[in-house]
């Protein structure tokens, strides 16, 4: 039996929702695509600008949390999706894959020709260095630029890990490898777990709770997430 190809793997992830999604044929406007390795700095701030607008928090430390929070599940899944489906880690790094925002700061990936390590390879050390590639750099401009705490930018490193192993398991239960125990290892690795408590069981499903708050509770909407830290304490949301 043939092997499935990346571009097929990544195919079969868009059809899980959008977070999975990335394009590996040219798309139309593919002038319009710039590099993920130019996202930290302006690329980031423009960003971050169009979700505050959209958020109603201006472009300040909430919305450069959401949009890293939401960045950084994209990531998850594409790397973390393409392994469980029985690929290897795939050649997502910042040189190599490209993306554009919309008007509403939406964005969309894009990755040509992409390629994959060999899927017989214990998949963890290269999707922490995958990982790591894109936020070392990132992470420092959002300390620097917003204030954001290496503890908020890793409990949503893990927090966006834990959601992408939840699809993955709702979704497509019959993956030829089980995300729940690579996403333990992961949350042990530097830089990418919280100390959060994480708990899984191949019947149960995935519980988890980070020990920091994404501060998406300060937008109009407001609100806690499901693993945020403040839930039954709201007294240090400050």
């Amino acid at each position: 039996m043939t092997a499935p190809t990346t571009a097929g793997l990544l195919a079969r992830l868009a059809t899980l929702g959008p977070y999975f999604a990335v394009a590996t044929a040219p798309p139309p406007d593919a002038a319009s695509y710039r590099p993920l390795a130019t996202l930290p700095g302006a690329a980031f701030d423009d960003w971050t600008a169009l979700v505050g607008a959209r958020l109603g928090t201006g472009p300040g430390r909430v919305a450069a949390s959401t949009v890293h929070l939401g960045h950084v599940a994209r990531l998850w899944s594409l790397a973390l999706g393409t392994v469980a489906l029985g690929g290897g880690v795939p050649d997502l790094g910042p040189g190599r894959l490209r993306f554009t925002l919309s008007p509403e700061g939406s964005p969309r990936l894009w990755v040509p020709e992409p390629a994959a390590r060999p899927a017989d390879e214990d998949p963890v050390p290269a999707l922490h260095a995958l990982l790591t590639a894109h936020l070392a750099p990132l992470h420092a401009h959002l300390r620097a630029r917003y204030g954001l705490s290496p503890h908020l930018l890793r409990g949503n490193t893990a927090s966006a890990l834990t959601g992408t192993v939840r699809v993955l398991l709702d979704r497509v239960p019959d993956a030829p490898l089980d995300a729940g125990p690579l996403a333990a290892r992961l949350l042990r690795t530097d830089g990418l777990g919280d100390n959060g408590t994480y708990l899984y069981d191949p019947d149960l499903g995935v519980a988890y709770q980070r020990n920091s708050c994404c501060l998406f509770y300060r937008t109009p909407r407001g609100g806690l997430c499901g693993d945020c830290v403040l839930r039954g304490a709201p007294s240090r949301r400050d």
